[in-house]
């Protein structure tokens, strides 16, 4: 599926992380791809990101259209013409945006089930949620800090950063193939977040997730930041 090239501003955008077990991400990534690991734990996450002035490249900012979004992300890898390749497998989109559920896997990649948000912003924190037409409710409450989770998988932030900095290219899901879409970043810039809460009806689904299979890792956030969207090409359900 191809588009335009589309430029837009990253309003902001929350990375709340989460390690899988290796067997069970297997389960869920498909062919060709398989999930990336870090010390033998596949990173999975919600992308909880909120979109402004996005439009073809060269048009002026003012006739863009903002969003709110959510991604289902989980971290791969795969070959391609001999070469090792990496970025996320996104299972499942959620998006306010009428136009975005509709156009969604025909117009631009990926399927977009509609949702309405709750954003709540205050300084240094953030609350997000989002309740989806299939009941998929995700909420995570955050705030800024200068102190990047010991607890993480990661060693530092700056090891994190590198790692989701490599999952700029993402596959979803449209029936007999895999959407491509390539995230451009004019910067990048991620804060370290201190998650009080963090509740996701997709992550806590044991039949997906069994009991104890995936656990919280650590949470990053990127503000206005200026960027461009553009399809690569698609790949054929294995």
């Amino acid at each position: 599926m191809k588009i335009p090239t589309l430029s837009g501003v990253i309003d902001r955008r929350i990375l709340v992380n989460f390690t899988v077990e290796a067997d069970i991400a297997s389960l869920i990534v498909p062919s060709p791809f398989k999930p990336k690991l870090v010390e033998g734990k596949a990173i999975a996450g919600i992308c909880l990101i909120r979109l402004k002035q996005v439009r073809p490249k060269g048009l002026p900012p003012f006739v863009g259209i903002g969003s709110e979004n959510g991604a289902h992300r989980i971290a791969i890898e795969w070959v391609e013409d001999g070469e090792l390749k990496e970025g996320v497998y996104v299972p499942r989109r959620d998006t306010s945006s009428l136009f975005n559920t509709i156009a969604g896997g025909r117009v631009f990649p990926g399927k977009h089930h509609h949702a309405k948000f709750d954003v709540q912003e205050n300084g240094n924190d953030y609350h997000v949620a989002f309740n989806s037409s299939d009941r998929t409710i995700i909420s995570v409450d955050a705030r800024i800090t200068d102190s990047f989770d010991p607890k993480s998988i990661f060693k530092d932030l700056e090891t994190a950063s590198n790692f989701f900095k490599a999952g700029s290219l993402g596959y979803s899901p449209n029936n007999n193939k895999y959407d491509g879409l390539l995230l451009n970043t004019y910067k990048w810039e991620v804060k370290p977040l201190e998650v009080s809460k963090v509740v996701s009806s997709y992550f806590e689904n044991e039949q997906i997730f069994p009991k104890g299979s995936v656990h919280f890792d650590n949470a990053l956030l990127m503000t206005n930041i200026a960027h461009e969207w553009s399809s690569v090409a698609d790949k054929s359900c294995y």
